[in-house]
């Protein structure tokens, strides 16, 4: 196992060149957790559910906007008709923008009716260019916080595109800058308005990468969960591609979320969910049949109250697996390894209890631990086959995406559709052909459904 890992860690360095600087061999001090017998309850809980909640999004301090309204002139109401009379070209409907209306104040002259519907209607085309059409009721488990607003504020973009005149080029600036926005957009393009089902699944899909920030970042983890694929990014470039298990439909359907990977753990130990301790009886079969329990890795312990905590410890039947990253968030998702690998040959993996199962997940750690420059190559690999549980820092950030597209670009580079699972694109449709919303929220009023993690749902 070992000279496996040092082969495939050799070949890492080009990865981490890519991200930005050849890798650091004094690392940051990783942290080593204890996993073994005599560790108390609060440092075994700790170990297996870290902060599941993330830190508060910082707004950051602000100013009021001012009044959305600007002096339009004639030629830059022209500038604005003739961005929305092209508008369909990235997914939206010109008739959501009071076209005929703009027209006939435009050709009225100026005046104070066309300085007040050219400003909303340019408000309107920030808010759907930068945020997404889709209302938020319509985005199904959809937890993303798209930052966009607080970047490109809606009054200082109206402000500056009447001022300099580039009407056209304030609003295009906003689209999402990933390469598989711009590759639905040529899909559209291509697609005959006879297809009208197909033209509809791509605008959909145009639009939840707007629900995204428009930048995703220099290197991030991108899944799209009804492809069942991983993907890790460097500069828009695809250095690997892991398959995945997500969660069943249902109460356990994996959520769409934004987070940050804040560490590696190997060799993770698992805190078995009571459901499985209580309900399943797994507590008095550890405590009554000790050699079972240590040929698969459980160790427990029986409170005052009765209360059974059971721990199966780091090993090669840990139903964790190897490896999770550890990505705090308060629906307690993350991605880990799986004892289960045989799995990943379903074409079917909507098989877990919520999170996401990676194939070659030793080897994305490895690589996350050298990339997030929180170990060396050499140390990596030592971390990787000792067999203990370690826990690795991130120290650079990397941002970690969980999607759903269902129409998209697969790893391959070809622009593929990908079975609904979760039955999500219903909502997104029919808004299509609502009348547009306003005043809309930017955040999820979903039920935050807090995954009581069971790796071994599906096996």
């Amino acid at each position: 196992m070992r000279k496996w890992v040092s082969t495939f860690a050799a070949g890492i360095a080009g990865a981490a060149l890519i991200a930005g600087g050849a890798l650091a061999q004094d690392s940051a001090a990783t942290g080593n957790g204890t996993g073994a017998d005599g560790a108390s309850e609060e440092a075994r809980f700790d170990e297996a559910f870290p902060q599941m909640v993330s830190e508060p999004l910082v707004q950051g301090d602000l100013a009021a906007p001012g009044p959305m309204i600007e002096d339009w002139s004639t030629d830059h109401a022209a500038a604005l008709i003739g961005f929305i009379e092209t508008i369909g070209e990235e997914g939206l409907d010109p008739a959501d923008y009071n076209l005929d209306e703009l027209r006939m104040l435009a050709l009225a002259g100026e005046s104070d009716a066309l300085n007040a519907l050219a400003s909303k209607n340019f408000v309107w085309l920030v808010e759907d260019l930068r945020d997404g059409r889709t209302p938020a009721e319509a985005r199904v488990q959809w937890f993303v916080v798209d930052p966009d607003r607080n970047v490109n504020r809606t009054r200082d973009l109206l402000e500056t595109a009447v001022a300099s005149g580039d009407i056209a080029g304030t609003l295009a600036g906003l689209n999402p800058t990933h390469p598989d926005y711009a590759k639905l957009r040529e899909e559209l393009a291509k697609t005959p308005e006879s297809e009208g089902a197909k033209r509809k699944l791509i605008r959909a899909n145009m639009d939840r990468w707007r629900w995204l920030a428009q930048d995703l970042g220099s290197q991030y983890l991108i899944t799209n969960v009804p492809e069942y694929q991983l993907r890790l990014t460097v500069n828009n470039r695809i250095i690997s591609t892991y398959r995945t298990v997500v969660g069943k439909p249902g109460r356990t359907a994996t959520p769409q979320l934004a987070e940050t990977v804040s560490g590696v753990v190997f060799n993770p130990t698992w805190t078995v969910p009571q459901s499985i301790v209580r309900g399943e009886g797994l507590g008095e079969r550890v405590l009554g049949d000790p050699s079972w329990a240590r040929r698969n890795g459980y160790t427990a312990t029986r409170g005052r109250n009765g209360y059974i905590s059971v721990v199966q410890q780091p090993g090669p039947g840990n139903s964790l697996g190897r490896m999770k990253l550890e990505m705090p968030n308060r629906h307690a998702i993350f991605f880990h390894d799986t004892p289960s690998r045989h799995l990943f040959n379903n074409a079917n993996r909507a098989l877990s209890h919520g999170c996401i199962r990676t194939e070659r997940a030793l080897e994305l750690a490895i690589t996350m631990a050298i990339l997030g420059q929180g170990a060396s190559r050499d140390e990596a690999v030592a971390i990787a086959t000792s067999g203990e549980y370690t826990k690795v820092p991130i120290t650079k950030e990397m941002p970690a995406y969980i999607t759903y597209f269902t129409m998209a670009t697969d790893i391959d580079g070809e622009m593929r559709s990908f079975n609904d699972i979760y039955s999500r694109d219903a909502p997104v449709l029919a808004s299509l052909d609502e009348p547009r919303v306003q005043n809309r929220s930017g955040e999820s009023d979903d039920e935050v459904i807090v995954i009581e993690n069971n790796p071994l749902a599906g096996d």
